[in-house]
């Protein structure tokens, strides 16, 4: 039998610890089972912008992967260990439906366990959220947790 990966994307938010919970008691019921932390900040590869301007930005980037290790991923991870689960904890930057899916896929069999609401607002609002996106295009189960 091949160990269950369950992918958990978190943002920091209540709904995100909600998820996690989640799988967590999924985990514990699967038996082998490995659960991914996944946290991605969204970022475009698309922008319009001068060299000196691309610079400003990639440094920008390499301060939110460490601020998300730092405030949201190692803290979880670590808790999660502390409770005897087999955890793993990433961070990425891009679209976050398309990474959780991306690395759904890599770890299969898995699923996809999601907050509803995360930390979003109107952007969520006006183009959908990650919950959409991943319901309509997403290779594995999604389980999104209110």
């Amino acid at each position: 039998m091949t160990k269950t990966t369950l992918v958990v994307g978190l943002d920091g938010s209540e709904t995100g610890a909600r998820a996690l919970a989640f799988a967590k008691e999924q985990a514990r019921q699967i038996g082998d089972a490995t659960i991914a932390l996944i946290y991605v900040v969204e970022w475009s590869p698309f922008s319009f912008q001068t060299p000196e301007e691309n610079a400003e930005r990639h440094k920008r980037r390499e301060e939110e992967l460490k601020l998300a290790h730092e405030r949201v991923l190692d803290p979880a991870v670590s808790a999660v260990k502390g409770e005897g689960f087999d955890v793993t904890g990433t961070v990425r930057h891009g679209d976050v439906a398309e990474i959780l899916d991306e690395i759904a896929q890599k770890a299969a069999p898995s699923q996809i366990i999601i907050g509803r609401v995360g930390h979003r607002g109107l952007r969520e609002r006006l183009f959908g959220s990650v919950g959409t996106h991943l319901v309509a295009s997403a290779s594995v189960p999604v389980t999104i947790v209110p």
